[in-house]
């Protein structure tokens, strides 16, 4: 895999993920893995959890659009609502101290 792979699996960074360059070379490795290794893209999109559903409603609904830049967006924006999702079910320094008071 990688690096900008890694990088969308493993950053809780929000501003890098909505930067254009990551969008943009997201974009080009998933084009590159359409090409050569389509498989790796699936398990991209399983791991990721994006909806099947919905890549497919886009897809067929922009079929003009480069499917690469489509399905970045897609891979990104989830990545961003699992880091948002992680970061309100966080507990705050206050309900650690009442946590640990028990």
């Amino acid at each position: 895999m990688s690096n900008i792979t890694s990088n969308i699996f493993q950053t809780n960074d929000i501003d890098f993920l909505k930067s254009e360059e990551c969008l943009r070379q997201l974009s080009q490795q998933i084009n590159e893995l359409i090409l050569h290794d389509f498989e790796k893209v699936v398990q991209m999109l399983y791991r990721i959890d994006v909806s099947e559903q919905k890549l497919k409603n886009i897809l067929k609904d922009r079929p003009d659009e480069n499917a690469g830049d489509l399905i970045a967006a897609l891979m990104i924006e989830r990545q961003i609502q699992k880091i948002l999702s992680r970061q309100s079910f966080k507990p705050t320094p206050s309900d650690q101290d009442e946590e640990e008071k028990w």
